[in-house]
């Protein structure tokens, strides 16, 4: 059994920067690949980035490549979303989930997300 915890979600003004972390709880936290999700209201909820167990291969969506770096530090059993030059369109509550390793993955646990709101 995995329990991830959100946090760092605030409102920022466009342009601003955020940290998201992931405390997750479990074993199996250092074997697996992890990442993160968001939803904006009336939208599916949408890949964001994913990172392997060890730390060394990272995925982004097109959206937030060169903007949002995806870490880990599996010492502390955390995963970071590291989120730079905000937009308006990236407000949405944010999630963290895992098993993931790629876009495509369809993780069986997931926190209770972590509200961003981008706005002047």
């Amino acid at each position: 059994q995995v329990q991830l915890v959100e946090s760092g979600g605030g409102l920022v003004q466009p342009g601003g920067s955020l940290r998201l972390s992931c405390a997750a709880s479990g074993r199996t936290f250092s074997r697996s690949a992890m990442g993160w999700f968001r939803q904006a209201p009336g939208k599916e909820r949408e890949f964001v980035a994913a990172i392997s167990w060890s730390g060394g291969s990272t995925y982004r969506a097109d959206s937030v490549k060169g903007r949002f770096t995806i870490s880990r530090d599996n010492a502390k059993n955390t995963v970071y979303l590291q989120m730079n030059s905000l937009k308006p369109e990236d407000t949405a509550v944010y999630y963290c989930a895992g098993p993931c390793s790629t876009q495509m993955c369809s993780p069986t646990y997931w926190g209770q997300g972590t509200q961003v709101t981008v706005s002047s």
